[in-house]
């Protein structure tokens, strides 16, 4: 069972450690089931006599020495005792191929047999592939060697050194996190290119399985990926700091990408065998530049602990977006930062767990957990926020002084506002108090009169806080005044919003527009609400607003009043379906499409007439969309998520069988399997059809569908076969687990016999699967999408417990409240 670092074993070991460097060589092959591990760590200790640890996981530890003398191993901590003032620590052993994604993976491709190796270090999971120090401030220089086939391509952190034999020597890196290294080993296609650097050309690489070599477009990946290094070094001012950029797309990669120095693994997925919309190939832009802005914010320059870790990851989703708009064709980046990144932040924040954006992490477990939605999306709002407070130029100057001022070392957020301070002159003291410290989110909305000619007497911006959480803070924000067909913007201001009322004379004398928009361009991180006559324009003349991001913000809006029961969901799915033709920005309209989809599933009381209204409206939409258009793509998926269970369902099947066919509409692979999972939960399709599509393309990506599209049928027999995959032991990698459980609870109201036995199987799946990566998603993804109390009452008995893991709670209680709110908005959308 793993034994999580906690901040105060972290503080200790780090004041007592100096010096380390790492040499590690590795003995991997493409048939045993584990390989050979070889550690050898020089450090220095500033107390002589001095104990401390070292992290380490092997199946079968070989040789442990410390200055020579023998060492025995139990758990994942090798105990080091009477430390000299200058140590050699060496460990060697067997260690164990991971099929969950943590430590070293590996994958056999079902198209050609041919064996895949990465590694995933983060965020504590180093020890199982070596001996290490694993926390964030013990930055040190790693050495790796690597012996493997000779037909495989081996890349690491470091360029290559040497090869001896079958032996790969990667020359030292720069000081870096021990989660940050990687090794990558397997017969990979290779595609090569340069991007110019402020001390010369940087060598870039991108590989994939030798299977998907042909669907590889190096093209537009090495177009994103200069474009932000151009960005980034005149954004940072500071050269690239790893030498050469690898970027692997890797098998059963559980994550989005992963930003180790110098060679980022990302999922496979990104690797595009179908035809895909913009809202995708956006989606993968945003990665690639997310990971690359971590290698100056991240991995340059460390944070101390787990605490700060949405320093980096909010700062890595605010640069990916700014540099999209600003060196891309990307160009409405920051809109669909409002419609999707802050969507999702604002849901995030208002769950019962919400926290902090800098939290309290007591442990590696903690921080673990705390990789959510705050971290990432209302982190990089609040910087976007922060941005507007102490201007854009003074934001860059202190970036460019803290990389300089810290480069290779570790930090903690008070070394970044002290570097924002001297850059912008404001004491930043009392917003990081109120900004970074509290939780929950502001709701802000105009308050005005006007006289008998219409214009503004008085106006001010109201701002309130939840009752648990009452903090009113400073906003930066712009009010824009929205009239005519279309709607433009006839003018607009800026102000500094504080307190529960702040007056706005700028406007007094202005006439009333059509619609009022607080938070007009995005700045703050807050809710809208409209006064009732803006309200009334809300509702009926979203499209009608000619700029992308004032109307992105209004769906946005829309959807968020639903969330709180404040817009009946039935009236949003209405709104949608009547205004979404009009949407020109293609991830807004895939953002409303999803969001329909929401609202049916969860917060409707009565979905049956609205799954007809969206089949029918988008069967209609793919015979009149463009062919072949990003359109027509995305009615193909809205029609595949409602058809099968109404009177359109014929059309459906006849589709997937090819006896009816729309114009320019190609039914690839991933089209093909979409189609068939919107079948198989109504009866409509089954087992021989699983079994044709997996014979047509067998390949891993097909696997996961199949696995998803098992999981969606109806009978009680194939029910139970899944939930025992999910729940026993069966060998599955992490991304299958994850696929059965996407479609186990499809039509769940069929399903409230799962229920408690979800609740009985928890503290076996955490145990199981050491309460890791694998155990935090099957308890959040296999939680019960049965709507009722009863699923509510369950979740309190099992939360009331004093046994209850307080890491696992969380995910519980999370879930129980979507339940709790779907309850609420169902009742207030029946009234």
């Amino acid at each position: 069972m793993t034994t999580w670092l906690t901040r105060t074993e972290a503080q200790q070991r780090a004041a007592l450690l100096r010096d380390i460097s790492y040499d590690i060589a590795l003995v991997v092959d493409s048939a045993a089931d584990t390989f050979r591990s070889r550690t050898t760590i020089t450090f220095a200790c500033t107390t002589t006599g001095a104990h401390s640890f070292v992290d380490v996981a092997p199946s079968a530890p070989r040789v442990a020495t410390l200055n020579g003398r023998p060492l025995s191993l139990t758990g994942t901590r090798l105990e080091l005792p009477d430390l000299a003032a200058h140590n050699e620590l060496v460990v060697e052993g067997d260690f164990a191929y991971s099929t969950s994604g943590e430590g070293l993976h590996r994958f056999v491709d079902p198209v050609d047999g041919a064996v895949y190796l990465y590694s995933m270090t983060f965020l504590a999971e180093a020890k199982r592939m070596f001996a290490c120090f694993d926390q964030p401030d013990l930055k040190a220089p790693f050495t790796f060697h690597v012996t493997a086939p000779a037909d495989w391509v081996v890349v690491s952190n470091g360029p290559v050194a040497s090869r001896d034999g079958d032996t790969v020597h990667f020359a030292p890196t720069k000081p870096i996190p021990t989660y940050v290294t990687a090794v990558v080993a397997g017969p990979y296609h290779r595609v090569t290119d340069t991007v110019a650097g402020p001390d010369g050309p940087i060598e870039l690489g991108l590989y994939c399985r030798a299977s998907l070599a042909q669907y590889l477009d190096a093209d537009d990946l090495f177009a994103v990926t200069k474009a932000g290094f151009d960005f980034f070094h005149s954004a940072f001012d500071y050269p690239y700091p790893f030498g050469k950029y690898d970027q692997v797309f890797a098998p059963e990669f559980y994550a989005g990408g992963m930003e180790n120095a110098g060679v980022v693994v990302y999922r496979d997925e990104f690797v595009y065998r179908s035809r895909v919309t913009g809202s995708e190939r956006f989606e993968r832009a945003e990665t690639l530049v997310h990971e690359l802005s971590h290698m100056w914010f991240g991995n340059l320059v460390t944070t101390r602990w787990w605490d700060d870790t949405w320093l980096n990851e909010a700062f890595a989703t605010f640069a990916a977006h700014l540099s999209l708009a600003e060196a891309t064709s990307f160009t409405e980046s920051w809109t669909v930062f409002a419609q999707q990144t802050k969507a999702y932040a604002y849901e995030q924040d208002q769950l019962p767990t919400t926290h902090p954006i800098s939290a309290d992490v007591p442990d590696q477990q903690a921080a673990l957990l705390n990789f959510d939605g705050i971290t990432y999306n209302k982190g990089a709002s609040v910087l976007r926020q922060l941005v507007a407070y102490v201007g854009r130029d003074a934001f860059l100057t202190a970036l460019r002084a803290y990389f300089r001022r810290h480069e290779y070392g570790n930090t903690s957020l008070a070394d970044l506002l002290a570097a924002l301070e001297e850059a912008s002159g404001r004491d930043l003291r009392a917003w990081s108090a109120q900004w970074l410290e509290t939780s929950q989110v502001n709701t802000v909305r105009p308050a005005f009169t006007v006289d008998s000619s219409g214009a503004f007497t008085a106006f001010a911006v109201s701002q309130d806080a939840p009752p648990g959480h009452p903090t009113l803070r400073p906003h930066r924000l712009a009010i824009g005044l929205y009239s005519g067909t279309p709607l433009r913007r006839v003018h607009r201001v800026e102000v500094d919003v504080t307190g529960a009322r702040t007056e706005v004379p700028a406007l007094v004398g202005v006439a009333q527009p059509d619609l009022v928009l607080v938070n007009d361009d995005d700045l703050t991180y807050a809710k809208v609400r409209f006064d009732p006559a803006s309200l009334e324009v809300l509702r009926g003349r979203i499209p009608d607003l000619a700029d992308t991001l004032p109307r992105a913000l209004c769906w946005a809006a829309a959807w968020d009043m639903t969330r709180d029961g404040q817009l009946p969901a039935r009236e949003y799915v209405d709104l949608v379906l009547a205004g979404i033709d009009a949407e020109t920005e293609f991830t807004v309209f895939h953002a409303l499409l999803s969001n329909v989809d929401t609202a049916l599933r969860q917060y409707v009381a009565d979905p049956d007439p609205g799954w007809t209204a969206l089949a029918a409206k988008a069967w209609s939409a793919l015979e009149t969309a463009e062919p072949a258009s990003d359109r027509q793509l995305a009615w193909l998926g809205a029609f595949t998520r409602s058809a099968g269970g109404t009177d359109h369902a014929g059309q459906l099947r006849a589709l997937y069988d090819g006896d009816v066919k729309v114009e320019g509409l190609a039914l690839d692979l991933d089209a093909r399997w979409r189609i068939l999972q919107g079948l198989v939960p109504y009866g409509a399709a089954g087992d021989e059809d699983i079994a044709a599509e997996l014979a047509r393309d067998p390949n891993s990506s097909a696997e996961l569908h199949a696995a998803t599209t098992r999981a969606l049928r109806p009978q009680a027999d194939a029910k139970e076969r899944t939930w025992t995959l999910l729940t026993g032991g069966s060998p599955l990698s992490g991304q299958s687990r994850a696929a059965y459980a996407e479609g186990f609870w499809h039509r769940a109201s069929s399903l409230t016999a799962y229920v408690p036995r979800y609740f009985a199987a928890l503290d076996s799946i955490w145990r199981r699967h050491d309460a890791g990566l694998v155990a935090k998603e099957l308890t959040s993804g296999l939680f019960p999408a049965v709507v009722a109390p009863s699923t509510l009452e369950a979740a309190d008995v099992w939360l009331a417990r004093d046994d209850t893991p307080p890491a696992q709670g969380r995910l519980v209680l999370e879930k129980r409240d979507e339940i709790a709110r779907a309850l609420r908005n169902r009742s207030a959308d029946a009234r």
